[in-house]
């Protein structure tokens, strides 16, 4: 039965929740499904992202894949219902804007995308602060609710009750829709179940669960403490700073998209000086570099001996491919990285090169992106996952290199040698 006062402290209170068969901890938390859920959820989620980056997704949260997972999550039981009011289309407010603006739209992707292939809290949020950084409107921390199913350790659920719960139970102030408040809470959970983890779980649905019944006003929580409103403006305030330090060092004047489409561009004409023929991202042809499309003067369509090579889908969404003049071999195959996780560039490459063998053979494989990345993207390929990358020798090509010596490379370069002597080995 729901408590009518408060426990004396929060681990009698954890007790007797855990003990109510009525409670999310037996209803939802040790549920059977829950964990089948999970993998269907996960699976939905890659639908969404190759959707978003193939440019299938739509403009419409109706009938999209999106609702399709989201409903699947409003269906984990009394926790996450209404989990779809967030992303339902507003058409008064225009919110929220990932329906109707196709760079907020690609935005979320890489979100999810970074999210799903990464395997660190110091990744994830800085997957959080890059699409916090963009202000998308109406999209906000109900986010979380997805990244969960992801990272079930290092993402809690979110909802109002949720909120209002570790608001009662710890004296904080959270306030909705904004993602350094949640962060901050984050950071309070993890320590509440760090300190109750014999009571509770390595899994985040659990203290999330009790949180919710605590706000749905279901387990009065013990006394906050006295000092309990000063460390939450404490863990705001580190939010805050944590954010500013992982966002876009220039928010003003340089989006993701653009920097990414820079060094594409870079790349089409480095590769039309070279006397390569071109080929751009099918998702990307058209996007606007200095008033310019980024496919203009370049291959409308693939040879047909890629097209119908095994992983054809995966290679079309290769940033830029370079192929020789007198035949239709690949000579190279560049993944502009600028800020998400390599995983998907990195697959695709594994495609194109197990498909269609000239351009390892070649040693013709890049990975193009910032300086300051190559430890990260080092440290992501030393996973089991990608053992097999050493044999396609791919190269590491940093930003600075490619800025410092495209126009001599144009200007005098022949073939690959060039780019070889300032790319770096890979892993």
């Amino acid at each position: 039965m729901p408590l009518n006062r408060p426990e004396t402290d929060a681990g009698d209170l954890i007790r007797t929740w855990k003990d109510d068969p009525a409670a999310t901890f037996q209803s939802w938390f040790l549920w059977s499904e829950r964990i089948k859920n999970f993998r269907s959820i996960r699976r939905g989620l890659e639908v969404v992202v190759d959707e978003i980056a193939e440019g299938r997704f739509g403009n419409a949260y109706r009938g999209s894949s999106l609702e399709t997972v989201v409903h699947s999550i409003a269906e984990q039981r009394q926790i996450f219902r209404g989990a779809d009011h967030a992303f339902l289309w507003k058409p008064k407010l225009r919110i929220p804007d990932i329906y109707e603006n196709a760079e907020n739209q690609r935005s979320f992707g890489r979100l999810i995308d970074g999210c799903a292939c990464c395997s660190t809290e110091g990744e994830i949020l800085r997957h959080i602060a890059e699409i916090d950084a963009r202000q998308i409107k109406g999209l906000g921390p109900a986010v979380a609710n997805l990244l969960y199913f992801l990272h079930p350790t290092l993402v809690p659920p979110f909802n109002t009750k949720i909120v209002a719960g570790y608001n009662l139970l710890t004296g904080a102030q959270v306030k909705l829709g904004s993602w350094p408040q949640f962060l901050a809470m984050r950071t309070g959970i993890l320590d509440l179940n760090t300190r109750y983890r014999a009571l509770l779980s390595n899994d985040l649905g659990a203290i999330g669960g009790l949180l919710f019944d605590i706000g749905a006003g279901r387990y009065p929580p013990p006394p906050a403490q006295p000092s309990g409103r000063a460390d939450w403006l404490a863990r705001l305030a580190e939010a805050r700073a944590n954010a500013a330090a992982l966002s876009p060092a220039d928010r003003r004047s340089e989006t993701d998209e653009a920097s990414h489409s820079e060094v594409q561009s870079w790349l089409r004409d480095l590769g039309h000086a070279l006397g390569y023929r071109v080929w751009i991202a099918a998702n990307d042809r058209g996007r606007l570099y200095n008033g310019r499309p980024l496919g203009e003067g370049c291959l409308e369509a693939l040879p047909p001996v890629l097209t119908a090579a095994p992983g054809a889908e995966a290679v079309r969404l290769i940033d830029v491919l370079w192929l020789r003049a007198d035949s239709d071999r690949v000579a190279a195959a560049f993944e502009v990285e600028h800020s998400t996780s390599i995983y998907s560039g990195i697959v695709r490459m594994l495609d194109l090169a197990l498909g269609h063998a000239d351009p390892h053979a070649e040693g013709g494989l890049f990975l193009v992106a910032p300086d300051a990345r190559e430890a990260e993207v080092r440290a992501q390929l030393a996973r089991p996952a990608f053992a097999r990358i050493a044999d396609l020798k791919i190269g590491w090509l940093p930003y600075g290199e490619l800025a410092r010596n495209r126009a001599a490379i144009a200007r005098f370069g022949e073939g690959l040698k060039a780019i070889r002597a300032i790319a770096r080995p890979l892993p």
